[in-house]
């Protein structure tokens, strides 16, 4: 194996433009090692797993550039953690804690996975959570204008405007500051979840062709509202949905497969450090058989 002293230039996994599981093709063994550093085996499995998270992070950025950073980081890991070990720092109290958490931590995302596959959803169930989700899909949207001025009185006095028949649009160009005032206002369509409460509440309480009659203040400053029409929202297909349904269903089934573990496990408490209270609600234990 070549020996050389860090900084590395990674050349030997990633050519230039290629990915990195096009080049680890023929690395398939648990002994394979990336590096040897300062006498101690790293397995490529390991820096394949930090390579994984850092694309995760990166949002599955794979370029040259970025091979070579994850690369550089590994190896400040590597040396990092050789530091940790010549000092004698795995028997420290949180390091030893640290490393058990971590340890848990795999270990439960392992199970997890697991038990993923095991508790697939039928197509009955898929159909079950289609039939809320379009209950919950069940919406009205709303298209409209707005024009956002600084203070109450300038926003009267284009309602005033209004009232004298002047265009909603020009006026918006003319007056508005929000980014959408060059384009007269035009908000499009809209859930009035996305928008603060005044401004959802005012456009609810208002009939397609409508202006705001008062000014409607939100921390933005005050607005004048035009509303131009309303329709109702479409839920997605079930076949569109199924992916996501599969998934709310398999998190639903690991969540209550969970619970019923949690539940009955034999958990013994240090009642010096854990305070236990009463639950009154909970069913009194049956008396033990003599």
């Amino acid at each position: 194996m070549k020996t050389a002293r860090l900084p590395l230039l990674l050349c030997v996994l990633f050519a230039a433009g290629s990915s990195f599981a096009e080049d680890a093709k023929d690395t398939d063994s648990p002994d394979t090692l990336i590096a040897t550093v300062n006498g101690s085996p790293y397995p490529l499995d390991v820096f394949r797993m930090f390579y994984l998270e850092r694309m995760q992070q990166n949002q599955g950025e794979n370029s040259p550039a970025f091979q070579q950073q994850a690369f550089d980081e590994f190896m400040g890991l590597v040396v990092a953690s050789q530091e940790g070990e010549r000092r004698k720092l795995e028997g420290e109290r949180n390091v030893v804690a640290a490393l058990q958490l971590e340890r848990m931590k795999v270990m439960s995302n392992a199970a997890l996975s697991a038990m993923a596959e095991e508790l697939k959803p039928t197509e009955d169930e898929l159909k079950a959570a289609y039939e809320k989700v379009k209950e919950q899909a069940v919406r009205t949207e709303y298209k409209a204008r707005h024009i956002l001025v600084k203070d109450e009185e300038e926003a009267k006095k284009i309602i005033k405007q209004l009232e004298k028949k002047g265009d909603f649009a020009e006026l918006a160009k003319k007056h508005s500051t929000g980014p959408t005032g060059k384009d007269g206002g035009d908000l499009g369509w809209f859930d009035p979840k996305q928008m603060v409460p005044p401004f959802a509440e005012a456009i609810a309480a208002m009939k397609p062709g409508d202006y705001s009659k008062t000014p409607v203040q939100t921390q933005f400053g005050w607005h004048v509202i035009n509303l131009q029409e309303t329709r109702k929202a479409e839920p997605p297909s079930f076949e569109n949905a199924k992916p996501q349904l599969t998934a709310l269903v398999q998190r639903q089934k690991i969540g209550e497969k969970i619970a019923e573990m949690r539940n009955s496990a034999m958990v013994e408490l240090n009642e010096e450090i854990v305070k236990v209270t009463p639950n009154e609600d909970a069913p009194e234990a049956a008396p033990e058989k003599k």
